[in-house]
């Protein structure tokens, strides 16, 4: 395994191993790799000659007031794991690296990045887009793999590479829960025993939810149970909302595919899910 902390490394592997006839799978993280990940790398290498995980915490994506400075690292953790599936590459640059000092371009979706985690985090997704846009010129490929634990990130990659024309197929794949069921996240180590077995309520509330919306095909009742419920467990809810996976926006009766998704604080800490399912 390969280990890459320049971008001219990088972009001159990949390009080579392009013109030997090499197909290559992408893996964008920003580290701390759990099951969630690793099952990303799986798909990965099922796709591709050459699979890279890239190892960035992404400064643009995060708001001063956010947890960029703690958000957990554990590079030799992360190493190991990616030997453990068969990466062939690790891209680990240092933000000076990865961006120019007087970098002043930005990459930005402008309609399915808006609601979500696009209200409550305004800068998140044009920080994603934009680290995203420069991995995909750096390591040219043909496929890339991102969980739908965030599926509206997912939603806004495969916007920005259709509009972009970027010659890359993205791969969506599934949420990964632990045994307990509460959605895989780096950020799950921030939970106190307690917080962690009161933000299974996140879950637990979307399940419900999803069963009385197919049930009585109707949305506010469910939602309004659903936010409760968080609440009760002592969740201080961002948003439940449900909407069309392909707009973004309220589900109407052309709607066909819907996201139901969730974030809400357990002490300090923003978690996300969702549930995706047909109407």
């Amino acid at each position: 395994m390969q280990i890459f902390t320049t971008r001219r490394e990088l972009q001159q592997f990949a390009l080579g191993a392009k013109r030997s006839g090499k197909s290559i799978a992408l893996v964008p993280t920003m580290g701390f790799l759990h099951e969630g990940h690793t099952s990303l790398m799986d798909i990965a290498r099922g796709k591709a000659d050459i699979v890279i995980v890239s190892i960035f915490v992404n400064p643009k994506q995060f708001a001063p007031t956010e947890d960029f400075d703690r958000y957990p690292r554990d590079f030799e953790g992360d190493l190991a794991k990616c030997e453990a599936h068969k990466v062939d590459v690790v891209f680990a640059p240092e933000i000076s690296e990865m961006y120019d000092v007087n970098s002043s371009t930005w990459v930005e979706e402008t309609v399915l990045a808006k609601p979500l985690c696009g209200a409550s985090r305004p800068t998140f997704y044009r920080g994603v887009t934009t680290v995203v846009a420069k991995l995909f010129l750096l390591a040219q490929p043909d496929y890339a793999v991102f969980g739908l634990k965030d599926a509206q990130q997912c939603f806004v990659i495969q916007r920005m590479v259709r509009d972009l024309d970027f010659p890359v197929e993205i791969i969506p794949a599934p949420l990964v829960r632990d045994a307990d069921g509460l959605a895989l996240s780096s950020r799950n180590r921030y939970l106190s025993a307690d917080e962690r077995r009161r933000a299974l309520s996140i879950h637990q509330s979307l399940l419900g939810a999803k069963a009385r919306i197919i049930s009585e095909k109707t949305f506010a009742p469910a939602i309004s149970e659903a936010v409760e419920k968080v609440s009760a467990a002592g969740g201080k809810v961002d948003y439940i909302e449900i909407l069309d996976c392909d707009t973004m926006a309220a589900p109407d009766e052309n709607s066909k595919r819907v996201i139901l998704a969730a974030a809400a604080f357990f002490g300090t800490t923003r978690l996300i899910d969702n549930e995706i399912f047909e109407l």
